[in-house]
């Protein structure tokens, strides 16, 4: 079984990263590549609190929840993919001269149940902080930002030091173009906040260091989730008699889920990853079906159960005031499809999907910072004119997991307001020099062009006289894509922006 465990691991991050692949323009798939998203149990939980509303795309979290009620932590030993990466990467680091002697650290496993409690208090008051600490989205925005953007810088060094050797330079360019079929992306990715996103799942691995699974037995809310629903379990760990009291089970637990008499088991902390069965010289211990009712309690004192609740309290509120109320933001402009922003930011948790889908990745969606307040730190916005958002791709609707941003026929979407664009009359090039410039209508992508001309004779920077066409945006047309915005010539500042101000005021 441990044997099984383990192929189990490598098929399911083999599946998380098929379905990553997939997830990419074109999408020609009709597997569902949010999927591993949508079975994280802390998102459906959370953002069904803070959406108030049921969400069918939820679904498959709430199957894991009533799972767990009969299998225990399962989905932690054998599906969770940053599970598995911790356990390859403490076989790396850890040091197998420590055993899992009671010590302080032991105590520490009770803050995972205080931060869960925190974040559902922050879900009861509509603020969604969930994606932050939930093991899927932390593992989808790594391989988004980090992990994905790591592997197509090495592969593309090593293919253009293949180049510069001038050594089968043929067989060098077809392998580029069969791995950029499936593989790579055409150009680079950067991401904002990549280097803060790869700083903590270093983190989250180092940690193994000091103690195997740290994140999974201390800090991971999801497994908190799940821990509680496993207190009644029927698939549980069972000793029978012959056992020696060798104590192997006890040094070998993960999970530090097996007591000091050898034979007590924490049922919330057990994943079923059965290295104490594989591990037993007489073959005391067995997973099975017990219909023996023996909870388990969840260890932690009232007076810690009240500070989390106070914490959360205290975060929702820090969320609604101060820096927040005082920016402006009519500059973030939401993917095409998001709700409402007060909707949005219930039901976004972070994971970055919609920014791996995009068409432009790496460019035009981007995880926004505290410019727009703590509520939406790590929410997408399109960032021009680093990118813009293409007229023929409506993508990031479809692999959202959460309905945050609709899934919108490419019609709709081609017809939906993310924002307007305007001239900024001190550095367009028409408006500014009096030359004339006509990029920026040509890249529109409206069939009747949101950008249109008046010829108007002005005066040119150095006192002449000239008749130019200047440019003016239709706002009745523009959808505020953004590409205008990328494809100006002005080097710096550019001479035409974007904002949202008059979307929100036709939502008001």
């Amino acid at each position: 079984m441990v044997i099984f465990r383990r192929i189990t691991q490598i098929v399911s991050l083999t599946a998380f990263s098929v379905l990553f692949l997939l997830a990419a323009y074109p999408l020609t798939s009709h597997f569902p590549v949010q999927f591993f998203l949508q079975l994280s149990s802390l998102n459906s939980v959370l953002t069904l609190l803070t959406a108030r509303a049921f969400l069918w795309t939820l679904l498959p979290g709430l199957v894991l929840l009533v799972l767990t009620f009969f299998l225990g932590r399962f989905f932690c030993g054998w599906i969770c993919p940053l599970g598995a990466s911790i356990d390859y990467s403490d076989a790396l680091l850890h040091n197998k001269s420590k055993n899992n002697r009671k010590s302080k650290i032991h105590s520490w496993r009770r803050f995972k149940f205080y931060l869960l409690i925190a974040v559902s208090i922050c879900a009861l008051f509509t603020v969604q902080i969930a994606g932050w600490f939930d093991p899927i989205s932390i593992f989808t925005r790594t391989t988004v930002t980090v992990l994905y953007p790591l592997i197509n810088w090495i592969i593309t060094t090593l293919l253009n030091i293949f180049y510069s050797i001038g050594l089968f330079e043929d067989t060098v360019f077809s392998f580029q173009d069969f791995l950029q079929s499936w593989l790579l992306p055409i150009t680079h990715m950067t991401f904002i906040g990549g280097f803060f996103i790869a700083f903590c799942f270093s983190v989250i691995l180092l940690a193994g260091m000091i103690q195997k699974r740290f994140w999974c037995r201390n800090v991971c809310p999801l497994g908190a989730l799940l821990g509680v629903s496993s207190l009644f379990r029927w698939h549980k760990r069972h000793v029978t008699d012959d056992c020696t009291n060798c104590g192997l089970c006890f040094r070998n637990c993960r999970m530090g889920a097996i007591r000091e008499d050898f034979k007590g088991t924490d049922h919330s902390e057990c994943i079923n990853c059965m290295d104490c069965e594989a591990v037993c010289p007489v073959h005391a211990i067995h997973f099975g079906f017990f219909k023996k009712f023996a909870p388990s309690k969840v260890d932690f004192s009232k007076r810690a159960w009240m500070q989390s609740v106070f914490a959360g309290v205290t975060l929702s509120g820090l969320s609604q005031i101060g820096y927040k109320k005082a920016v402006k933001n009519d500059y973030r402009i939401r993917p095409p499809g998001a709700v409402p922003e007060d909707k949005f930011l219930d039901r976004c948790i972070r994971c970055g999907e919609c920014i791996r889908v995009c068409s432009t990745s790496g460019r035009g969606l981007q995880f926004t910072g505290i410019e727009f307040g703590w509520e939406g730190l790590g929410t997408p916005q399109l960032l021009t004119p680093q990118g813009y958002c293409e007229y023929n791709c409506n993508l990031c609707g479809q692999v959202c997991p959460t309905q945050a941003i609709q899934k919108l026929p490419l019609a709709e979407k081609q017809d939906t307001r993310m924002g307007t664009a305007h001239f900024d009359k001190t550095r367009c090039i028409p408006w500014y020099y009096g030359e004339d410039c006509l990029v920026c209508e040509e890249h529109c992508p409206l069939p009747d062009k949101a950008i249109k001309f008046v010829e108007k004779t002005v005066a040119t920077i150095d006192g002449q006289e000239n008749t130019v066409k200047l440019p003016y945006v239709d706002e009745s047309l523009c959808i505020g894509c953004g590409i205008c915005t990328t494809s100006c010539p002005l080097i710096g500042k550019r001479g035409i922006y974007l904002t949202n101000e008059n979307e929100n005021r036709r939502q008001a």
